[in-house]
């Protein structure tokens, strides 16, 4: 486990050129065993529900609730912080980091991005390479 101070201190110009902090919307929702981790509020939830069981397990804890509810997160597991802006994945980020969790990434993209992953032609791509279920067949 680390402090926020290590967590900082490890995010070097070599860091963030290398990008692994992130992670495109798209892979996400290709890799088996991945978790979307959606800290939008409540209201934003509700009123642009994401639907994205077919693709990935869908996790939401609103910002201000991932401290007390922690436990939830898996840590074996990649996962992908949301939010509509990026400003609340940066910073779930780094407080998971400074937690120890070692597989988190911020998703890269916004509404627009997911939605134009779901276009029926990809949508039914994904759902025939994978099965109804979501699970990738192989």
């Amino acid at each position: 486990m680390f402090d926020i101070d290590q967590v900082l201190q490890s995010m070097t110009f070599e860091f963030f050129g290398a990008g692994e902090h992130k992670i495109e919307m798209e892979k996400l929702l290709g890799l088996d065993n991945a978790v979307f981790l959606d800290v939008r509020a409540v209201p934003e939830v509700e009123s642009v529900h994401l639907r994205l069981e077919h693709h990935v397990d869908v996790l939401h804890i609103p910002i201000n609730e991932i401290p007390d509810r922690i436990g939830e997160i898996p840590r074996d597991r990649t996962v992908g912080i949301f939010c509509s802006a990026g400003t609340r994945s940066a910073i779930v980020y780094a407080y998971l980091r400074s937690k120890g969790f070692e597989n988190v990434r911020v998703a890269l993209g916004n509404y627009d991005t997911i939605t134009n992953l779901m276009l029926p032609g990809r949508l039914f791509n994904h759902i025939r390479k994978t099965g109804p279920e979501g699970k990738h067949h192989a």
